[in-house]
């Protein structure tokens, strides 16, 4: 297995080319004594944990550091901007802060293993969701094995993260990963004694609770359960590549093969069940500039082959009545706000094989989702020869519909492409021919926070 590994370090467009023929083994997951802010700061971690580190800008930065001196993102966001890659020094003085808060005791290894139960409770719709998963070690395999992504990943943002966890030892956030789970038997079987939470935090309005489960017979059932589970990456595809290439660094150091305990063949992840009812993936949609020649009615001529426009009434809530909108689309059907007229259209693909020329080695799963039809067709072949003279596009992307009318309206953005959100089912079709979706296809909502549990690699 190890021989594949070159090749799948900074995959590109198919990155299970190099392990479609291997044989399919199943994910190992164990548990961890992960490293956690001790209980003398408090059982609130609201002012000392951070959301994803590469959403983050100057002054979301500093004002999570403002929160507290503590502050997660003072050691996971070490250079910025994110995802570019900073001097040695920065991530030296990662390595110190986190020694320094260790001596303090500001940071506590735990005495035993175990399984961190994890739940995220926001409102969404006017509704309360509870999204329920847990952390745990998930052993390592090449993508495409017992671990499926579902994009690309890009040489930037996996040299940054690879520095700072050489650096500080850590894998300071965990990987978002989904699992099948029809009976609900991980999750029952994990909170079904649980009581109040040992760590809580709320951050940008989601409550994060946080236990630990150290029995013995609860561990080996969950164990067992997800050796039967292959494992879909819903968010941190750069992560989980730069945890393949720390471990083979790891192994270089080490002349060969690391021992199958090493950490360096684990990864953190924060695991949930594709069937939780917390579980929502929102729509990414595009926000367009850097058209020199766009009206509707030339852009209607251009795709009317493939789509029927038409116009859609909206009152003087725009947002609220777009949003409503968008949300009962049919399947195949984006909604296209354009800037000039302030008026909104919906668009039906009537050619389900648009595709099909353009994109011939790829599956109908992949060519029928309106992402790929988005990206490949109205962005590559319309918009952006014929609208944009062949230069390249300026985009924008929010899964917030509150945010598109507003920059659409003030002129910074020209049009705004909006779309359903891509089914969950995707994932798992796109995973069996060894394929992944455009860029920005799936936002899952809310993010994951940084800082509740990290996970020692030395």
């Amino acid at each position: 297995m190890r021989a594949h590994l070159k090749c799948l370090i900074f995959p590109t467009v198919h990155l299970f080319s190099c392990v479609q023929n291997q044989e399919t083994h199943l994910a190992q997951i164990r548990p961890f004594a992960g490293i956690r802010f001790d209980k003398k700061l408090g059982a609130d971690l609201s002012a000392l944990i951070a959301p994803p580190y590469d959403v983050l800008d100057d002054a979301q930065k500093a004002a999570l550091q403002a929160k507290h001196a503590n502050n997660i993102v003072s050691v996971d966001l070490p250079f910025m901007p994110p995802k570019s890659v900073g001097p040695d020094e920065v991530y030296t003085k990662a390595d110190t802060t986190i020694k320094e808060w260790m001596t303090a005791n500001v940071l506590k290894k735990d005495t035993r293993a175990a399984l961190y139960p994890y739940m995220q409770t926001y409102d969404l719709g006017g509704r309360t969701h509870h999204r329920r998963g847990f952390l745990g070690l998930v052993k390592l395999t090449p993508f495409g094995v017992d671990v499926m992504p579902h994009e690309k990943t890009y040489k930037g943002p996996i040299e940054d993260r690879l520095k700072l966890m050489h650096a500080t030892g850590l894998q300071l956030s965990p990987i978002f990963g989904l699992y099948s789970d029809q009976k609900n038997e991980v999750t029952a079987a994990l909170f079904k004694n649980l009581i109040k939470p040992e760590q809580t935090a709320t951050l940008d309005g989601v409550k994060n609770d946080l236990w630990s489960v150290t029995d013995s017979q609860i561990e080996t059932e969950v164990i067992d359960l997800m050796k039967h589970r292959p494992v879909y990456i819903a968010d941190g595809h750069h992560r989980y590549t730069t945890a393949l290439q720390y471990q083979a660094d790891m192994e270089k150091k080490n002349g060969g093969p690391l021992p199958p305990n090493h950490p360096a063949n684990f990864c953190m992840f924060v695991l949930v069940a594709m069937q939780d009812d917390g579980l929502i993936i929102l729509p990414t949609h595009r926000l367009i500039s850097g058209l020199a020649n766009f009206d509707v009615a030339a852009f209607q001529a251009a795709v009317g082959a493939n789509f029927e426009i038409t116009e859609t009434p909206i009152g003087a809530d725009k947002t609220a009545e777009i949003n409503k909108i968008v949300n009962g689309l049919d399947q195949h059907t984006f909604g296209l706000y354009d800037g000039k007229s302030r008026k909104l259209f919906s668009m039906k693909l009537k050619n389900l094989d648009v595709l099909k020329a353009l994109e011939p080695k790829q599956s109908d799963a992949w060519r029928h989702l309106d992402v790929a039809v988005l990206q490949r067709y109205l962005l590559d072949e319309i918009l952006q020869p014929k609208f944009a003279g062949g230069k390249e596009l300026v985009k924008g992307y929010t899964a917030d519909m509150n945010a598109v009318i507003p920059q659409v309206d003030a002129g910074k953005y020209q049009i705004a492409l909006l779309l359903k959100p891509t089914p969950l089912h995707a994932l798992e079709e796109l995973a069996k021919v060894g394929e992944v979706m455009p860029q920005k296809s799936t936002y899952f909502f809310p993010k994951l926070a940084t800082g509740m549990v990290m996970n020692p690699l030395r």
